[in-house]
């Protein structure tokens, strides 16, 4: 019941880290290899500038461990940044090609009435309420800190969005490939309760 925490310079690691566990499953914070390939789950948090993250991925190579974790059936989620470095590319400070796991790309808000970054608790809403990870749940407010947000290709791909003078990318997932780009970890029960879903796509049940 082990869930690696892929630890490659960015991240909110600790937070993260102590959510997992209070759900009842051991944290790895890690960049080995095989920990992460032979977790029960993956988690790729990430806080800061999309290009420096890639940056950090790819020195580290620990873009190609976690694509190749994401090819198999283990459950993998992106948090905040980390859901953004799933896509295609991000024109954050330039272009620059992400992890490429779901096809899109990662654009700024558009300037004008609403304030960047968009910061604060938003409702979300469910367009998937039949997907694992709603199991057992009502929509409600979850807390967000972004100034980019990302823009599906495939529409299938988009769980949930939230309303911030448009409908906003929230959730995404494909096959056991999930991101939030709010933060479940802050987001009271029903953060935890998205993240205790996340895990248990384990098929392992948790301690707690």
């Amino acid at each position: 019941m082990a869930i690696a925490i892929v630890d490659y310079g960015m991240g909110n690691l600790h937070s993260v880290g102590k959510a997992v566990e209070r759900l009842g499953y051991e944290a790895l914070v890690t960049s080995d290899r095989e920990t992460i390939l032979q977790a029960d789950g993956v988690i790729l948090p990430g806080v800061g500038a999309f290009g420096d993250a890639m940056e950090h991925l790819r020195e580290s190579g620990l873009d190609a461990v976690v694509k190749e974790a994401a090819t198999g059936t283990k459950p993998l989620l992106g948090i905040c940044l980390g859901m953004q470095l799933l896509f295609s590319s991000s024109e954050e400070h330039g272009e620059h090609t992400g992890l490429d796991i779901l096809p899109g790309k990662v654009v700024r808000f558009a300037a004008g009435e609403l304030k960047v970054p968009h910061m604060g608790w938003n409702r979300l809403e469910f367009l998937h309420p039949e997907n694992p990870l709603f199991e057992g749940l009502e929509a409600g407010h979850v807390y967000f800190v972004h100034s980019y947000h990302a823009r599906t290709e495939v529409e299938s791909d988009l769980l949930a969005v939230t309303d911030y003078g448009h409908p906003v990318t929230a959730i995404v997932g494909r096959g056991s490939n999930f991101g939030m780009q709010f933060h479940p970890e802050k987001s009271g029960e029903l953060g935890i309760k998205l993240l205790g879903n996340f895990l248990a796509l384990t098929g392992k049940p948790n301690q707690g």
